[in-house]
């Protein structure tokens, strides 16, 4: 997958097939529009592209309100590692300012998508907008098809045992704890990528692989504190693992690990978690008496079959 940082550096890709968005979580209905961009693609003999913002728009436009706490289910690495497993062709990721959100969504279409892209189909989930304000949607991408010499085409909604699948419920089921639901909604593990760094405290004394995992990004949402049983990886590296989630007063919640197979290279490598699922609620480091549960969790994930 090739990643621009602009328009005019992704000048040149064939035939492009294009649709925009935030694609956090790279869920079940994300990933139906990139298989459908993959399909026109090859039909229009061009490449799949995704146009997408950083930082997210609502973090520049409501810093105060609804931009203030905005938490990701994907930081921009882990983002990127999934589009590109999903045979995504390209990504443009535009840097979203003030200026750039006054631009109107005929502007977008006609300068940027088909003036700059060329783009040969523009592709829309359900019910997305676009543009100053959102006013662009894609009755207007279906009314500027031949003004613009382009075809619009739109993703119905997608479920999930009947329920409507959004980035807004999958968030809701990570900050819950109930990974396995958001696992579902996301077709795919949720997954946590970091740097593991040597942690040590009174009550992890006996548990020698155990560390802090550094993930670099204070938009990043981790599940609701508590124990979880998930894998860790790396190109080199694979082990079940224990997760523990603790937020502490004041501070962002942290994530530590306890690997069940020794650690190789753990000073420099990143580390893709992926988390299969909820053990025990909320546990306490700092107090002695919370040993046996650690003991406890850790004896259940190596009985678990995953």
């Amino acid at each position: 997958m090739k990643v621009f940082r602009s328009f005019s550096e992704a000048r040149g890709i064939r035939n492009p097939v294009v649709t925009t968005g935030s694609f956090d979580g790279v869920h079940i209905g994300h990933k139906t529009i990139l298989k459908r961009l993959r399909a026109l693609a090859e039909m229009h003999n061009g490449e799949s592209v995704l146009i997408t913002f950083d930082p997210h728009p609502r973090k520049v436009l409501y810093p105060d309100t609804a931009g203030k706490d905005l938490k990701l289910i994907l930081s921009q690495k882990e983002k990127l590692e999934l589009l590109s497993e999903a045979g995504l062709d390209n990504i443009i990721i535009i840097e979203f300012t003030k200026d750039f959100a006054r631009t109107t969504s005929e502007e977008f279409v006609r300068d940027f998508l088909t003036g700059s892209l060329g783009a040969r189909v523009i592709v829309v989930g359900f019910n997305h907008h676009f543009g100053f304000n959102k006013e662009g949607d894609y009755k207007q991408l279906w009314e500027w098809q031949k003004k613009y010499g382009f075809l619009a085409e739109e993703i119905p909604e997608q479920d999930v045992e009947n329920e409507t699948v959004s980035s807004t419920k999958i968030r809701k089921a990570i900050s819950e704890g109930y990974i396995q639901r958001a696992n579902a909604y996301l077709d795919h593990f949720y997954i946590v990528i970091g740097l593991p760094e040597k942690y040590s405290c009174e009550i992890c004394s006996e548990l020698p692989q155990f560390f802090n995992i550094d993930f670099r990004d204070d938009c990043k949402l981790l599940p609701s504190p508590g124990i979880y049983a998930v894998t860790a990886e790396s190109d080199v590296y694979c082990s079940k693992a224990m997760a523990v989630i603790i937020k502490e007063p004041e501070k962002q919640p942290a994530l530590l690990a306890h690997f069940f197979e020794e650690l190789i290279n753990d000073s420099d490598r990143n580390l893709r978690l992926s988390f299969h699922k909820r053990v025990q609620g909320s546990v306490n480091l700092q107090d002695p008496s919370n040993i046996a549960r650690i003991h406890s969790a850790v004896k259940e994930i190596s009985e678990l079959i995953y």
